[in-house]
């Protein structure tokens, strides 16, 4: 059932790719939109439909990831995100014409969908029990690296490439050379889709995945699970956990403390030359304080982390509100509240959410549960992406602070009233726990 130890962290490099270009390309576009704009002249309408057809395309991908995973297998799905990837960065970087840029856009948006919805099924089913948190939480490590090095390669390119928008008389050669530096953004992800595509040739199959099909033994085989049994009685508890966490997570006010993060910076007194190098100083802290989690997950467990982690960052968020409304944003002292936030969330609401999702239901309705909590994400993120502004005029930047801080609140107290320890247990063990509740 478990993968041999001394191919298990090659294996996890490989898949946690997956992480990476999920991050880097979500992170990548916020140093490409105002080169796009005015290259094509874009009105307001082919702007938004430039940020949002990813998106389009990531909802499509999870829809697309959670039945053909369980038919095709998790190795095939992966191989089909990599490849996706490659190419809609060979897209980016070369297409010249604005509709089949949004054609490369979706294509890199489904591959998202189907990484973000994969990636920790499959670490979740390779991982020995006793270190299966470490494994996913290694996911949403990825993930911070490839944002934190999209800002980083855009900074950059940035400060290499002088001119506007291209730069013929960079130190590049050739076609390279010729391109306009926004299309250099996006063709720094051809290198790690290509890593991702070939090392997805060696890593196995799910083993969770092969013993449910035909020929497998008989003592483990088990019948794929559908929508219906998703919404079976004895897992209403794991699937409203599901649903909440990620909601949570996108309401916790992670977006509004990166989109304020030049302006904290600015008044704590700490000069940076543009706002890139203000999202490399936050991206370098959400790296940075993850590695909790991989630390403790496996050994304090998934429960202390995530009530420690929704308590700290209710009290950051209620505290950063207060220095906005006393006008106290001069110091130190706002900069300390946000970081720490950073830290609570890094630990806890950012990666625990794909380590429980992918750990609490059996391996027949596994992929389709996560996919929908995936889902739950997106839409939340979506949602937030709308309201973060509205909040900010219509009431105030404290109040939006406060905003949040209540659903970190409300995070704690579904930790704390749903959520069982599950380190070291195996996901047979915690299939019997729900149905112990059931009985």
């Amino acid at each position: 059932m478990q993968q041999p130890n001394n191919n298990l962290a090659l294996t996890t490099l490989v898949a946690s790719l997956g992480g990476f270009l999920f991050g880097f390309d979500m992170a990548v576009v916020s140093g490409i939109l105002p080169f796009v704009q005015q290259q094509f002249a874009l009105s307001a309408s082919q702007e938004g439909w430039f940020v949002s057809s990813a998106l389009a395309g990531c909802i499509a991908g999870v829809i697309f990831a959670s039945d053909i995973s369980d038919r095709l297998g998790r190795k095939k799905l992966l191989f089909l995100s990599a490849l996706l990837f490659l190419l809609a960065a060979v897209g980016c970087t070369f297409i010249r014409s604005f509709s089949w840029l949004i054609t490369a856009r979706i294509a890199a948006g489904i591959a998202v969908g189907i990484a973000s919805s994969v990636v920790p099924l499959y670490l979740s089913e390779i991982a020995p029990d006793h270190q299966r948190g470490r494994l996913v939480t290694f996911y949403q490590l990825a993930v911070t690296i490839g944002i934190f090095s999209a800002y980083l390669s855009n900074a950059l390119l940035l400060q290499y490439a002088p001119g506007h928008p291209s730069s013929p008389h960079d130190s590049w050669s050739g076609i390279i050379a010729g391109l306009e530096v926004w299309r250099k953004m996006f063709g720094v992800g051809v290198f790690p889709a290509a890593m991702f595509l070939f090392g997805i040739l060696w890593i196995p199959e799910s083993p969770r995945w092969l013993k449910r099909q035909p020929g497998a033994p008989v003592t483990s085989a088990t019948t794929e699970g559908s929508y219906r049994q998703l919404f079976a009685p004895q897992y209403r508890r794991p699937l409203l956990i599901a649903i909440l966490l990620p909601l949570f997570s996108q309401f916790s006010g992670i977006n509004a403390i990166i989109y304020y993060g030049p302006t904290i910076l600015h008044n704590a007194g700490i000069t940076l030359n543009n706002s890139l190098l203000s999202q490399l100083f936050f991206g370098a802290a959400n790296v940075l304080f993850t590695f909790i989690a991989i630390w403790k997950v496996d050994s304090l467990g998934r429960r202390p982390l995530y009530l420690w982690g929704t308590a700290g960052a209710t009290i950051s968020l209620i505290l950063t509100g207060i220095c906005f409304y006393t006008s106290n944003t001069g110091g130190l002292y706002l900069l300390l509240c946000v970081l720490a936030f950073l830290a609570f969330f890094a630990f806890s609401i950012g990666p625990l959410k794909f380590v429980i999702a992918a750990e609490i239901f059996p391996d027949g309705i596994r992929a389709k549960a996560l996919s929908l909590s995936i889902m739950v994400m997106w839409i939340a993120d979506t949602i937030v992406g709308q309201l973060t502004p509205m909040l900010l005029h219509a009431a105030g930047t404290a109040q939006t602070f406060w905003f949040f801080a209540l659903f970190c609140l409300l995070a704690f107290i579904t930790v704390y009233k749903l959520i069982p320890e599950t380190k070291g247990l195996s996901m047979e063990q915690i299939q019997q726990h729900w149905n112990k509740i059931m009985h």
